[in-house]
């Protein structure tokens, strides 16, 4: 199958500027394609995979990807999707940015010595470029009318934008044509409100090169959920491919929880699985959804490949151990992580009685409600159910020597440290 084709497949393609041309291109050779980052944060989020999948899926077809790391463009700020100036962040911040952004690429494109990837920064090739240069080479190029005209220049005219985000579009333009000219890239690749910057570069290359210069632009959907809601936001926040920001388990537990309408999309686009593999789970989906198979896979697919099996395996679990209640099966780090989000207590390391303990930390409102929970069979220690209200809660009892997991009914837990 063409790669033009799988990816028409799996709806991961928004416009074209030339879908002949490339799906010509595509079938006579390996081609370079870039896609671009900007390192605004130390960490790409869920939102940023997107049409770097699409760069990992030509690599598995055979072609080439460059993958470019902002270090130029990150120092300004894309006014993409903001109606807002951009803070600007030192240089050092960006730097630090950059190395581990590019610490996740690797990761992501198993980049090793094979020169199968690469990896580069606009930072290398604008940063001895004097203003007469920019001006006198490139601003020469550059219709005002039509960069006005572009519609995320257009989109911040009410609110104002600065002349730094303004030449945004210049610099991205000149990153193309770089590329075109010393990688041999004849395809950049992404989001849907990158097309104005992406046909910027496409004329810089043509009046540069000519008419003839075979390059092209390719743009993926903007991914909304099926509430209409956009994709990769969740109640706490953007879920991040750095495990420190985002810890494995979180990680996994996003892609589990996708609603039944997402899930085949987000399958055809997360995962490496065949079309054959996916309409199986398509029809799981349909025909036992309460099985949940298809949001499994899609969890362990997706915490594989960004994480590692290890990772996953752990993830899982703490998955069944909270499903189960087998908290003691868990390690005092696999404690932190799966709580990480849970209510969180502090308590000293006396023994104290049950009812007082649970009273003074505040998860039980009153001693009345204690006995009665307690009486009822609805408080389990560590996974344990409590019965009597004679027992004891000790620093012995601490999982790890740092933890207590208190369960009331069959879904609120909460985290105690023993301070």
């Amino acid at each position: 199958m063409n790669i033009i084709d799988e990816l028409l497949w799996r709806d991961a393609i928004n416009q074209q500027t030339d879908a002949d041309g490339l799906r010509e291109l595509t079938d006579s050779k390996a081609v370079s394609l870039y896609c671009g980052v900007d390192p605004t944060g130390n960490s790409m989020h869920i939102g940023h995979l997107i049409p770097f999948m699409v760069l990992r899926r030509f690599q598995l077809a055979g072609h080439r990807p460059v993958i470019l790391i902002g270090g130029a463009t990150g120092t300004i700020g894309d006014p993409s999707g903001r109606q807002s100036e951009r803070s600007l962040q030192t240089l050092e911040q960006v730097q630090e940015n950059v190395d581990a952004l590019t610490a996740q690429m690797k990761k992501l494109f198993q980049a090793g010595d094979d020169n199968q990837v690469r990896l580069v920064n606009n930072y290398d090739w604008t940063k001895d470029m004097n203003v007469i240069e920019f001006l006198r080479d490139f601003g020469k190029n550059f219709s005002i009318n039509t960069m006005l005209a572009k519609d995320v220049v257009a989109s911040r005219l009410d609110s104002g934008i600065s002349f730094t985000e303004f030449s945004y579009q210049i610099l991205q333009s000149i990153d193309y044509l770089h590329l075109y000219q010393h990688e041999d890239v004849q395809l950049q690749v992404g989001g849907s409100d990158q097309w104005g910057n992406i046909t910027s570069g496409l004329d810089l290359i043509r009046k540069k090169e000519g008419n003839e210069a075979k390059a092209f632009g390719l743009t993926i959907p903007l991914m909304l959920k099926a509430d209409g809601t956009k994709f990769g936001k969740t109640a706490g926040g953007a879920i991040w491919l750095d495990p420190k920001q985002t810890t494995p388990y979180e990680f996994y537990q996003f892609w589990a929880n996708t609603d039944d309408r997402d899930v085949v999309k987000y399958l055809k686009y997360f995962t490496f699985l065949s079309k054959e593999e996916i309409e199986a789970l398509e029809e799981k989906v349909a025909t036992e959804p309460h099985k949940r198979e298809a949001q499994r896979t899609l969890a362990e697919e997706m915490t594989r490949f960004v994480h590692s099996e290890e990772l996953l395996e752990q993830a899982k679990r703490i998955s069944a151990a909270l499903f189960s209640g087998d908290i003691r099966s868990l390690t005092a780090d696999e404690i932190e992580e799966g709580f990480k989000e849970m209510p969180t207590f502090t308590a000293g390391k006396e023994s104290k009685n049950i009812v007082d303990w649970l009273v003074e930390l505040g998860i039980e409102p009153s001693k009345r409600q204690a006995r009665e929970d307690i009486t009822k069979g609805a408080i389990s220690i560590n996974g344990e159910r409590v019965n009597e209200l004679e027992t004891e809660i000790t620093a012995e009892q601490a999982i790890g020597g740092k933890f207590i997991i208190v369960r009331k009914g069959k879904k609120n837990y909460s985290l105690v440290k023993l301070g």
